[in-house]
């Protein structure tokens, strides 16, 4: 079974996405999915949730740019040689994604792991642009030489191997979706409608509209906030202990396996910036802004950078599942969004994160609460470790089976 190199162009048909015209609000808010670089998470193969929609009119405009299930779409502008992902359903992308839709010759699945293997030469074809920002133009992209396995039943092969490390993956995030949701609803149901255990003995205070016991205090009344260690340029190694940057952060969920690297000179100014198991996270600026992740058990020493926020327990008294189900909210993430409001790029710093206000119930309905919820964030801890496990497994084949040193 041989490799025969080949250019990107000759996998199939390849298209730039488009972004409709904002100012006509007719272009959005219909049935077709339309994603984007912000909407994909780094190591995660489809993308499940999108921000926006084409409308009918938009469908109409630019069907020529569909994409179909199975096809491949890499990032060529900004975050350029992280993002790829796979698409599940019929979409739209912007116009920084260039997207391969596969020829007869080639399976599908495995030209998603293919341009995977190879996005350390798409962030190469970079030219470089006045504004320092990456750009790879489709041109470029298409003329991107690959070795690729010709015969396409050794592809399914491969494919189906790396795909049912992934496919376990996308399970476990499913499975952690279902358990935020549970942790949102039940935090809704007590805090917001006020149904939590025994509420119908509970009279309701008239001066603040809240059960008897309960106040309106904020965010710092109830963990310490900080933001992570400014490291300088001069600092990033090629390996070392690892640094957890914004970009890891995505969708409430932490990637920890692909991280920037300090030595241990530079940690030891950074101690207190040290991170552990269970710790949750928070984003403070960019498109993320707002999200939510909790770190799971790792096996390396893991420091956080600036732009993330660390929420830590009081005093030994822990109300991190409290807080979580607060953020990951609909009412947590509005109050985050107003506060970053206001600059060219949306940002909050740690003090205004615990300035935000929330309903904060008395002693024995918060501790019941968070033993409740604790056990969720367990579980959702557990199975990212496992997904962590599951990545670093997948990605140790990808090149082995890709240039054949595994034969299939």
């Amino acid at each position: 079974m041989s490799l025969k190199e080949i250019n990107i162009g000759s996998l199939g048909q390849v298209i730039t996405g488009n972004t409709p015209p904002k100012k006509d609000p007719k272009n959005y808010g219909g049935s077709h999915p339309f994603v984007k670089p912000t909407d994909m998470t780094i190591g995660k193969r489809f993308v499940d949730k999108w921000d926006e929609t084409y409308s009918e009119k938009a469908f109409e405009k630019y069907k020529r740019s569909l994409i179909p299930s199975g096809a491949t779409g890499v990032v060529t502008i900004g975050t350029v040689g992280e993002k790829i992902f796979q698409s599940n359903q019929d979409c739209f992308t912007n116009q920084s994604v260039n997207v391969v839709i596969p020829n007869e010759d080639y399976d599908k699945d495995y030209v998603f792991y293919i341009l995977k293997l190879n996005l350390n030469k798409v962030l190469s074809a970079n030219p470089g642009t006045s504004s320092g920002r990456h750009h790879v133009s489709k041109s470029n992209f298409c003329s991107i030489k690959i070795d690729v396995v010709s015969c396409k039943k050794a592809q399914k092969k491969i494919a189906s191997i790396l795909s049912a490390y992934d496919d376990l993956t996308e399970n476990n995030l499913k499975r952690i979706q279902l358990l935020e949701e549970a942790a949102q609803r039940i935090y809704k149901e007590w805090f917001v409608d006020f149904k939590f255990p025994n509420h119908e003995k509970t009279g309701i205070n008239k001066e603040t509209g809240l059960p008897e016991g309960w106040r309106i205090g904020a965010v710092e009344d109830l963990v310490n906030i900080s933001s992570g260690f400014a490291f300088k340029s001069k600092d990033w190694k090629k390996s070392g202990n690892s640094v957890l940057k914004i970009k890891n952060l995505q969708n409430n969920t932490i990637n920890v396996s692909d991280t920037a690297f300090v030595d241990n000179e530079t940690t030891l100014k950074a101690s207190k910036y040290e991170l552990f198991e269970g710790d949750v996270l928070i984003a403070m600026t960019g498109a993320t802004v707002g999200k939510i992740g909790l770190i799971p058990k790792v096996k390396k020493r893991l420091f956080l950078n600036q732009r993330v926020g660390l929420f830590r327990s009081i005093d030994g008294e822990s109300n991190i599942p409290f807080i979580f189900s607060f953020f990951i909210s609909d009412n947590g993430q509005k109050q985050v969004v107003n506060f970053a409001q206001g600059a060219a790029q949306p940002n909050i710093s740690s003090s205004q994160i615990g300035q935000i206000q929330l309903n904060i119930p008395e002693k024995i309905t918060l501790i019941y609460f968070n033993n409740k919820i604790g056990k969720f964030l367990k579980q959702i801890q557990l199975l990212n470790y496992q997904n962590q496990n599951l990545k670093e497994a997948r990605d140790l084949l990808l090149p082995r089976l890709m240039n054949r040193t595994i034969e299939v």
